[in-house]
Order: structure tokens, then C-alpha cells, then sequence
């Protein structure tokens, strides 16, 4: 069981805890994620490190409260212990190299980018990071990602930073003149997807980090799998990070979108009993 000793809410229905795991934040690095399960009725459930410290045993990870195992975990506060969580997992993200990268972050994606501008920072690369959100309600790490980049926000409406796409942000850089030698995109698959075209045509290398339906994190169940290259692979063993040019982003969220009623049903049903307990 792990403990929670920080809870901070970053916006609406978007948490970060802090967890005393000094096992996990020894071995943690960016790229790799955890799979937690708050109590022994809850499913499983996939969620990237945010951010460790291997001195401390800290570990960070970023939720949004969007299905009935993140509002179970959204019950709990400092104090209260986690059933399981198990980690790190997946394949680090392969950094070594990169001298210019712009990293691109979309919605509650900025908790997964943010380590990865965090890390190319110390490895001395020269950091772009553009985020974006729907409105400026939503922006989270703000002061985080500039510590670690050149940040550039850009809001669906305008609202805060500059109005617009991810994409188009992206797009003036590279036509100003940014060589970049390495673009490292992570948000929703719609996002990642029209990010690797853009990139395909400037010939830039992109990386994507995949978060697919997950439920072992060992490749045994093949939940999280998807089409790369014409190729199965599973995001837990063989990711989650692939190369944007070749990922089968439609299958993926036709996928991802599968069991969109099955989740709504399981909401709607926690919900209910919460009221019957008192707790809404």
C-alpha cells in the first residue's frame, strides 16, 4: 500500500498526487508510467510519472477525473493509502542525442509532456514546449513547463496565451526557422495524429507517446494494443513511446473509443450510490 502525502487540485476534475514510493521514484524515468488501483474493487488503471525525486521518494502522478476508478481515487486525500501501485513501467523514453527538440502538449498530455521537456532540459538540449488547452481555466504546470522550456500556451478560445491550435504554434516555429531535430508530441490521438503530419512533411523525426486501453501493463492481456507500421505492438512493453510517421492513429481511436457506454454506465452508477450514502 502507498501513501498519499500531497493532493492538489491543478484544475477542474485535473488532481496531482504525491505519493511516498521510494521504490518507484528510485527506478522511475520520464516516458515510463505506473498502474495503480485505489482499492480492491476498482479496475485497474494506467497513469504516467508526472515527476519524482530519488532523494525524497516522492513520486507525482496526474489524473483528471473522467471514469468511475478516477473518482474513487479522487475520494481519497493526504493520508489515505493506496491499494496498489506498480511500477515503473513501460520503455523510458530514449532521449540521449537529441540537441533541439520541440515538445507538444495537449490538454491533461502537458502532466506527460512536461517530464520529458523536464529531462531533455537536464540533458542540456534546447527546449520548445507549445501547450494547449481549450481555455485558460484548464492550463496546468504553467511554471513547471517554463522552468524546463521556452513555453508557448495556446487556448482553443483565446483566453489565455495565444489563440489557436498546437499545430499552428508548431508550424510558425518550423517555418521561422526552429531546426528542430526531434518534435515529441503527447495529448488526445487526434492531436498527436495531425502534429506527425505536420512534422512527415518537414522530414522532422516525431515521437508520440501512446495511452491506449491498458489493463495488466505486461503485455499478457493485450489490451493496449495497436497498429505501428503495419505491425501489433503492445504500448506497455513496446512503448508508450512509437514513431508518430507510423502509427494507425484511426484504429487507435476507434479503439480507445470502444467502451465509451460501458464507462458512462459505470459513472452513472457510482454517482447513485453516492447519493444513497450521503456522499454527493
Amino acid at each position: 500500500m502507498i501513501t498519499i502525502i500531497k493532493k492538489e487540485r491543478l484544475a477542474d476534475k485535473v488532481t496531482r498526487l504525491v505519493l511516498d514510493a521510494p521504490l518507484i521514484a528510485k527506478k522511475a524515468k520520464a516516458g515510463q508510467f505506473v498502474i495503480l488501483r485505489p482499492n480492491e474493487r476498482a479496475e485497474r488503471i494506467p497513469l504516467t510519472v508526472a515527476d519524482y525525486n530519488r532523494e525524497t521518494g516522492d513520486l507525482s502522478v496526474i489524473y483528471q477525473t473522467v471514469g468511475r476508478t478516477t473518482a474513487e481515487l479522487d475520494l481519497l486525500g493526504v493520508g489515505d493509502m493506496i491499494l496498489n501501485v506498480a511500477g515503473p513501467l513501460g520503455k523510458a523514453s530514449d532521449l540521449e542525442g537529441i540537441k533541439r527538440a520541440a515538445v507538444v502538449g495537449g490538454g491533461l498530455g502537458c502532466a506527460i509532456a512536461y517530464p520529458q521537456a523536464k529531462a531533455l532540459f537536464e540533458l542540456g538540449a534546447k527546449v520548445d514546449m507549445i501547450a494547449g488547452f481549450r481555455t485558460k481555466e484548464l492550463v496546468i504546470l504553467e511554471d513547471e513547463m517554463k522552468a524546463c522550456s521556452n513555453l508557448t500556451l495556446v487556448t482553443d478560445d483565446g483566453s489565455y496565451g495565444t489563440k489557436g491550435l498546437v499545430t499552428d504554434a508548431l508550424k510558425e516555429k518550423i517555418l521561422a526557422g526552429a531546426a528542430y531535430d526531434t518534435v515529441i508530441a503527447i495529448g488526445p490521438p487526434v492531436m498527436m495524429k495531425y502534429v506527425s503530419l505536420l512534422t512527415k512533411e518537414f522530414g522532422i523525426r516525431t515521437i508520440v507517446s501512446m495511452n491506449p486501453i491498458m489493463i495488466d501493463g505486461t503485455g499478457m492481456c493485450g489490451g493496449c494494443r495497436l497498429t505501428v507500421d503495419g505491425k501489433t505492438k503492445f504500448a506497455c512493453v513496446d512503448g508508450p513511446d512509437f514513431d508518430g510517421h507510423l502509427v494507425d492513429f484511426d484504429e487507435l481511436m476507434r479503439r480507445n473509443a470502444a467502451y465509451r457506454s460501458e464507462e458512462q454506465e459505470e459513472m452513472r452508477h457510482f454517482h447513485e450510490c453516492n447519493l444513497l450514502k450521503g456522499n454527493g
